[in-house]
């Protein structure tokens, strides 16, 4: 049974959910939008998606159900704190160079906590991250070595290029001079959250020195990472270096795709995927 101190759940006709976690020392009280995928097959491992920079449980749009159907497991797809429906960021409030550490170390753990699931579960869970989500999986796994199956990240970033600064800041221009503004509100509660809680801190003179290549080290649980060969916002040298640091990682490296291949290469990303994971005997 949840613990009501910790979660209320209200249920939507599209099967969003809600969870309350309680304020620590890095946020204070949070409104979490989360949606399961194949929630019935109650004794299958779980797998946890970590969206992108912009990201939010609609944005994942059919991807995490079509992969999930795939590997035969349960889907956690939730909405960062300042994305989607989830608690917005005040708009006066500048994420700290830090922010991904706090969402691995702090949030997510709050987030399977206010649902019960419990760690002979994680011990059983992938988790699979896209861009920042792909950065905030690695730290998962690297902080809680034991409390996880494995990890697949897409397009990660262990540390600051200057073509993602570069690409970022692209995007800034457009956000504020096309209708791009209108488009990413289709999926946020708070659009100028979710965008500049983003943009302002990769844009961050300081964020230029943030890496976390170090806590790779760390991880112990299987991993594969997989980028695109035509990737905008990083180049192969993220996930070279992911295989420097972690010796036991896979690498994939996909032609003809961008940032995003479970938008531009599906097919053949969860290909890549279900080799691993079935591959593994943790699913």
């Amino acid at each position: 049974m949840q613990n009501p101190a910790l979660v209320a759940a209200a249920t939507t006709n599209t099967g969003r959910h809600f969870a309350e976690l309680p304020a620590t020392a890095s946020h204070g009280p949070l409104r979490i939008e989360y949606r399961w995928v194949n929630e019935t097959a109650a004794d299958a491992p779980i797998a946890v998606f970590l969206h992108e920079g912009l990201g939010s449980v609609a944005m994942w749009r059919d991807w995490p159900q079509t992969l999930c159907e795939r590997l035969g497991v349960r889907g956690l797809v939730y909405s960062r704190p300042g994305y989607g429906q989830s608690t917005p960021r005040a708009h006066n409030v500048k994420w700290p160079v830090d922010f991904m550490t706090a969402q691995a170390r702090d949030v997510l753990p709050a987030l399977l906590d206010a649902l019960d699931i419990d760690m002979r579960e994680r011990q059983r869970m992938w988790v699979m991250g896209h861009s920042d989500g792909g950065s905030i999986a690695l730290l998962y796994a690297a902080f809680y070595p034991d409390a996880l199956a494995g990890a697949v990240v897409i397009a990660p970033h262990v540390f600051v290029e200057d073509i993602s600064v570069q690409s970022i800041a692209q995007t800034k221009r457009l956000y504020e001079s096309t209708d791009l503004r209108d488009k990413l509100g289709r999926y946020h509660a708070d659009v100028e959250s979710a965008f500049y809680g983003w943009n302002d801190v990769w844009l961050n003179p300081a964020f230029k020195q943030w890496s976390i290549v170090a806590e790779l080290a760390s991880i112990r649980r299987p991993l594969l990472a997989v980028q695109g060969r035509d990737d905008n916002y990083g180049t192969m040298a993220q996930i070279d270096t992911i295989a420097d640091r972690v010796p036991h990682a896979r690498l994939v490296k996909l032609d003809a795709c961008g940032h995003s291949p479970h938008r531009d290469a599906p097919e053949r990303l969860n290909e890549a995927i279900g080799a691993f994971v079935l591959g593994s005997g943790d699913s």
